[in-house]
């Protein structure tokens, strides 16, 4: 059986119980997790070492929080009031974990859902967005990685165009994979606005409502926006129920033409952010 599971961040416990919910084997079944494993939970570490565990059952992509818990450990950025890292930065095998986390995917494919953390923006098609994240993955994964992360953030360019080169390209990427949520009908990136798809700035839309994308057509699965809630269409999935909020931890089975929602309880309650 074939699972696409929503946003962890860093809430095993949560994990462990959806897990045992839905009966997963790692010989039988496989799963994918959206991104943000991480972070705001209490169980950063804990959430690591149980997806690790599970080898090549799991397929990990990152989020926003992954690539922050990258940008902490290479000094580019400084903790949060709210982070809930020190156990991964300050374990003993700390490299060993950074090291497995780079190797993690910005887009993936399954059962012919593409999956990304964020959303894909209307001018990329589906084999635009795997090749555009493959690029991201090699960065990640190569020795230029501490000067890339210090590139890395920032809102512009705010528009895609072939053209794009260098930082500014990949800083478009990973702002698309890991942080879109509303976007102009022409792909413009608006990264403000974090509320629910009611919340659309003047002359926005949620980026999978938007006329003529490209990617119209191809099922997409997706997390990172808790505000949102559960979407469940024939080609869409919103997957980040808002578990390290007090919401749930979900799981979708999508394999053999099935479309079966597990959901669990989760004890977080914080404010619902990032």
């Amino acid at each position: 059986m074939h699972y696409l599971i929503g946003d962890v961040q860093g809430c095993c416990d949560a994990l462990e119980r959806l897990l045992a919910e839905i009966g997963f084997s790692p010989s039988r079944d496989r799963l994918l997790v959206v991104g943000d494993l991480v972070n705001r939970g209490p169980q950063s570490l804990a959430t690591l070492k149980r997806l690790r565990a599970l080898g090549d059952a799991a397929t990990c992509l990152l989020g926003n929080h992954d690539l922050h818990l990258l940008a902490l450990a290479f000094g580019v950025r400084k903790p949060r009031r709210d982070d809930t890292l020190g156990d991964i930065l300050g374990s003993k095998k700390r490299e060993a974990w950074l090291d497995w986390l780079r190797h993690r995917r910005m887009a993936a494919e399954m059962d012919g859902w593409l999956a990304v953390h964020a959303g894909v923006v209307p001018q990329w098609g589906r084999a635009d967005t795997l090749a555009l994240a493959a690029e991201v993955e090699s960065l990640l994964r190569g020795p230029a990685l501490p000067q890339w992360l210090q590139q890395m953030y920032g809102d512009e360019p705010s528009r895609w165009h072939d053209g794009l080169q260098g930082a500014e390209r990949w800083r478009f990427i990973v702002n698309v994979l890991t942080r879109i949520r509303f976007c102009t009908p022409d792909g413009r990136l608006e990264l403000k606005t974090k509320e629910g798809a009611g919340a659309a700035p003047p002359g926005c839309l949620p980026w999978f409502e938007v006329p003529g994308r490209r990617i119209e057509g191809t099922p997409v699965a997706f997390g990172h926006w808790s505000t949102l809630g559960r979407i469940d269409r024939h080609d869409l999935l919103a997957l980040d129920t808002g578990c390290v909020w007090g919401g749930a931890l979900s799981a979708v089975r999508i394999d053999g033409g099935r479309r079966e929602w597990v959901q669990v309880a989760c004890a977080q309650a914080q404010v619902p952010g990032t």
